[in-house]
């Protein structure tokens, strides 16, 4: 009998690119996803379930998988309200943690960035720091943080920002090297593979995955 995965965020960069490979994959049998929009065209393998994420623990009894893949994230120009912010951000992956702690799921993986720190200065640091913290707390067995630094992919909306950063990242590239390799741009292509790889692995005893690390389990 095939495994069952969970992907919350799969209408995301990220999330897209694992929701296919994820179709794609013989080992999965069943695939759930919890949004606020229905995604059309699905085979039926995805089962989806329509709602408000922010209230996720109202899905408590549909949160069964062998594996939960959190994909989930916004940024300050499409969430300018830290409030809401935070509910997204630390709010979702916290309550998913703890969904699957209650409901015996034994694999976690969610996406957080690279510099997140709950004692930073930094409101976007702070909140994926404590989110990381609220996640580990749950000591569910195989939990997978993984820390990308910018982003690389084509997206369905436009951010300015991450653009003008992406090629000033990728002209000063050749610099990264030995402990600086893990600022390098990661695609988001590499970070969905990768979370796919480290959900069907037994040998990485880690629980934060940095960019660099993120790339070579990408190829394993």
């Amino acid at each position: 009998m095939g495994k069952t995965a969970i992907i919350l965020g799969a209408t995301g960069l990220t999330g897209s690119i694992l929701l296919k490979k994820l179709m794609n994959d013989q080992r999965y049998e069943t695939i759930k996803l919890f949004s606020r929009k229905k995604i059309e065209g699905l085979p039926k393998k995805v089962t989806q379930y329509i709602g408000d994420v922010l209230t996720l623990q109202n899905f408590k009894e549909e949160f069964k998988a062998d594996e939960v893949f959190c994909c989930i994230g916004t940024t300050a120009k499409k969430t300018p309200n830290k409030e809401t912010y935070k509910k997204i951000d630390f709010g979702i992956p916290a309550t998913a943690a703890k969904l699957s702690k209650e409901n015996n799921i034994n694999t976690f993986l969610v996406i957080s960035a690279l510099g997140a720190n709950e004692k930073s200065a930094v409101f976007y640091n702070k909140t994926k720091g404590q989110m990381q913290q609220e996640v580990l707390k749950q000591n569910i067995a195989n939990t997978f943080i993984l820390q990308p630094s910018i982003i690389d992919g084509n997206r369905n909306e436009t951010r300015i920002g991450e653009k003008i950063g992406l090629i000033i990242f990728k002209l000063i590239q050749p610099l990264f090297i030995g402990p600086l390799k893990k600022y390098k741009v990661i695609k988001a292509e590499e970070i969905a593979q990768a979370m796919l790889n480290l959900a069907n692995t037994k040998t990485i005893n880690k629980n934060f995955i940095t960019s660099n690390y993120i790339k070579e389990i990408s190829k394993k």
